[in-house]
């Protein structure tokens, strides 16, 4: 074929990948039980050739597209040679490719006669996965012998024959057999999809010419990534973010990020982040790199360039953690609540991306990395039936762009998990959701402000409720650009009656019928100096209950005035409090710009 043909033939081949892994995701939805898979979308789905290179993954989760090849490496590497057709592979152990216990990865050969062409990978975050406490997401767990049940690379299914001992030992292993069960088989169900719509690509191409267009859409991945990275100036930054705490000690963690990117190779070296901490929220390096790979790509899609869903990009970037260190941390250590460190990884380097192309990045995205389990027991039945109910994602959102604000409650930076809607949660457990909606001056203010906080408040209707927060941004908020502020900090407490408990950033708690737990979470990072923003913006804000009156005129200069249903800005007011903000900047540009 010709260059264009080829072309084409490429682009129409990656849409095809891309829209077989989709297929898979709807299968998944439309087959899981859980609420954190049906309407959490939390679970990844993706093709990789027979090497385990990641060949095409649908509009899933960016934190799972590095963790697809490691899972699976683990996985060749025993079985190499012993994969046959009707097999399902499995293995969710962080030590041996896995990211942390509940995310159980699933991979089903396929072949055409005697050659393997591939694997498709379902990968689902399941309700529960045994241990010390339900859900498998908890903070407070020091060793990951703690977290639930290791599963090491094994075959679920051997030749078309399902596992009955592993099947067992992953049933009695659980609090909530049927969910997770249910889940499990929701995983094979769109490995089954997969497998079919494959095979029906050999069949419209060639065996021989797939696999030939499948290599050269790998090579030219690489060869665009590589092409993008040129476009960007070489040199040198560093960046540093980060968490509270571990939940153990008041001590900070830092996330130290030195980027280096010279010709069409980058560099992103942690050396100088802190030590592996006690607690759970670190990720395994595995995951590392699959944060630093995310973000990346956020990065080369602020540039205009559309790179596919392929390992190919994965090429050019070099990630380098010492050992033992909080983002490359060894064994024993706990990482079953890794999202919060993942979260800030990802931060971090997009802050170092942000110093390289301060014209294309956005301010530190919004929230508190908030994850909360509740979980009891249906006392009324014998034997006591358990529930468990996890939700993470309430406050999500971008911080301000170079060139418009954040937005509001939509998931941004390294995921795409939906909220779980409340009625949801009110059917399944016994819980009302009495609250959930924005909350006014919790954004980071700037010329252009970050996505505003969001508030969850939980009703409890049963005694013996255990509640599990992990969360953060307590103390270290998210970080505005170039004169952009924080938002303001997380906030979580339980009332009990008429007392009520400012709680610590991450906890374990037992509440009863009629207590209730608020948090309260902060938006993301503003870009550019406050008193710049476009003055008919911040009004709008006041109007849509966004911005207090205060706010607007103490970090924005603009005074507001009401009457019945009609705002508006005072101009003489706010000319002269914002000639008294700039004053405060002692900025001779800025004294030249009001001039």
């Amino acid at each position: 074929m010709d260059n264009i043909s080829s072309s084409v033939v490429l682009e129409v081949l990656k849409n095809a990948l891309e829209g077989i892994a989709d297929g898979m995701a709807i299968t998944v939805v439309r087959t899981s039980r859980s609420s954190v898979v049906r309407n959490g979308l939390d679970f990844s789905t993706a093709l990789l050739n027979a090497d385990g290179k990641l060949i095409g993954q649908g509009m899933c989760q960016p934190i799972h597209l590095g963790g697809m090849e490691p899972a699976l490496r683990s996985i060749l590497d025993k079985y190499q040679g012993n994969i046959s057709p009707g097999d399902i592979l499995i293995n969710n152990d962080p030590y041996e490719g896995g990211s942390h216990l509940p995310d159980i990865f699933q991979y089903k050969p396929v072949f055409v006669g005697e050659t393997l062409m591939g694997f498709c990978c379902a990968m689902t975050h399941h309700t529960d996965i045994g241990g010390r406490v339900a859900g498998g997401n908890s903070s407070d767990s020091t060793e990951i012998y703690q977290e639930g049940l290791r599963i090491p690379p094994l075959k679920l299914y051997d030749q078309g024959s399902p596992n009955e001992a592993l099947m067992r030992v992953i049933e009695k292993a659980v609090r909530v057999p049927d969910k997770v069960m249910g889940d499990l088989l929701g995983q094979v169900a769109a490995m089954e999809y997969g497998a079919e719509q494959y095979l029906q690509l050999v069949k419209n191409y060639g065996r021989e010419t797939l696999l030939h267009y499948q290599n050269q859409l790998l090579e030219y991945t690489e060869s665009l990534m590589r092409k993008t990275i040129r476009t960007m100036p070489d040199g040198q930054w560093q960046f540093t973010d980060y968490i509270d705490d571990d939940g153990f000690s008041n001590t900070k963690i830092a996330i130290v990020v030195s980027l280096s990117k010279k010709d069409d190779q980058i560099v992103v070296n942690f050396e100088g982040t802190s030590s592996q901490c006690t607690g759970a929220i670190q990720p395994v390096f595995a995951t590392t790199q699959g944060m630093v790979y995310s973000a990346v790509r956020n990065v080369v899609a602020a540039l205009g360039v559309d790179i596919p869903n392929t390992s190919g990009y994965f090429n050019p970037i070099k990630v380098l953690a010492p050992e033992g260190t909080f983002v490359n941390p060894n064994l024993p250590a706990p990482v079953a609540a890794r999202n919060l460190g993942c979260i800030r990884v990802h931060q971090a380097v997009m802050g170092a991306f942000a110093q390289m192309l301060p014209e294309r990045i956005y301010a530190c995205s919004g929230g508190a990395e908030y994850l909360c389990t509740l979980s009891g027991y249906d006392r009324t039945v014998i034997p006591w039936q358990a529930w468990v109910q996890i939700e993470a994602s309430n406050e999500f959102g971008s911080g301000g762009y170079p060139w418009r604000d954040g937005i509001d409650g939509e998931s941004a930076g390294s995921t795409n998990i939906a909220n779980i809607p409340s009625e949801i949660m009110e059917v399944d457990n016994p819980v009302m959701i009495e609250q959930y909606g924005m909350v006014s001056d919790m954004e980071g203010a700037g010329k252009y402000r970050g996505c505003v906080g969001m508030v969850r408040a939980y009703k409890i209707l049963e005694d013996n409720v255990m509640v599990q927060i992990r969360s953060d941004r307590a103390k270290s908020s998210s970080y505005g650009l170039f004169g952009g502020q924080s938002p303001g900090n997380t906030q979580i407490v339980i009332e009990r009656g008429s007392t009520t408990e400012v709680k610590e950033s991450k906890f374990i708690d037992n509440l009863n019928t009629g207590d209730r737990l608020i948090a309260v979470l902060p938006g993301g990072g503003g870009w550019g100096l406050p008193y710049e923003r476009d003055i008919d913006l911040v009004l709008n804000d006041v109007r849509l209950g966004k911005l207090s009156f205060e706010r607007a005129e103490t970090v924005y200069g603009v005074a507001i005035k009401q009457s019945g249903l009609e705002f508006w800005v005072d101009e003489q007011l706010t000319n002269e409090n914002r000639r008294s903000i700039c004053n405060d900047y002692l900025s001779d540009s800025c004294r030249e710009k009001q001039a």
